[in-house]
């Protein structure tokens, strides 16, 4: 899965637009994260269709800032399950950027730097995400 980053201007209704946009063009949003500062939203969202998702922003005005392959790792829905995962992240000398939940299941979201050696570290090598 990918995670496409938008930076649009902090104003109501910008994220309506985003989520229309992608729906007009029948891609699902399986993750988000929405955060503003400066006047400006900073989104990220995780699509199956990256090049689907990027023409219908695109073709709808709002540009993809970035594209970022994802790791996605299920969990465990228990206290302390996103430390666990953090922690073997860290101990492989995985920066973590950006984290996130998705919408169905309890599954978190990693951008790194580093795919391959986050995916190794969790033991995720040939598996989806």
């Amino acid at each position: 899965m990918k995670d496409l980053t938008v930076i649009m201007d902090d104003q109501p209704g910008k994220l309506a637009d985003l989520g229309e946009a992608t729906g007009r063009a029948g891609v699902n949003i399986m993750g988000l994260c929405a955060m503003v500062g400066d006047g400006k939203g900073f989104i990220h969202i995780l699509v199956e269709d990256e090049e689907k998702a990027r023409k219908a922003l695109e073709d709808a005005g709002i540009d993809v800032a970035d594209e970022r392959e994802a790791v996605v790792v299920d969990l465990h829905d228990k206290p302390g399950a996103m430390g666990e995962i953090a922690r073997d992240l860290a101990e492989a000398g995985v920066n973590i950027d950006v984290a996130y939940t998705i919408f169905t299941g309890v599954r978190l979201v990693i951008l790194t730097e580093d795919v391959e050696k986050a995916r190794a570290a969790l033991d995720l090598n040939g598996a989806a995400g």
